[in-house]
């Protein structure tokens, strides 16, 4: 069976300077420099609002977006954060994350948490 190269980062912490200079960066700078061949970011919780509110976070995922990133939020908490429509329109994907992120676990998938 062949070894795929991909990461999971689980982004829980709500702090802009954690989303700043950890979680974009590293999710952005792993498909660029080819650290990662594929890169999941699942946005659950607080950083769903952060991202809904803050013009400098929605312009990072803009760019790891562009960057190949695969966007993806937790469809609950967005859901009763009341932000689902604006973190659709910034293209990022939402679905209720509970069961796939068992998988991955189960998978002993590649997974950060943050």
């Amino acid at each position: 069976m062949e070894k795929v190269n991909k990461l999971y980062i689980l982004w829980t912490n709500g702090d802009p300077i954690t989303s700043k200079k950890m979680v974009n960066m590293y999710a952005k700078n792993s498909l660029i420099h080819g650290w990662w061949e594929e890169v999941t970011l699942i946005v659950w919780g607080k950083p769903a609002q952060l991202i809904a509110e803050n013009e400098e976070i929605k312009k990072l995922i803009k760019e790891n977006i562009e960057a190949g990133v695969k966007m993806t939020a937790c469809k609950a908490c967005a859901d009763q954060l009341g932000v689902s429509e604006k973190l659709e329109e910034l293209g990022i994907e939402l679905r209720y994350w509970g069961e796939p992120l068992t998988k991955v676990l189960k998978n002993d998938e590649k997974l950060i948490t943050i």
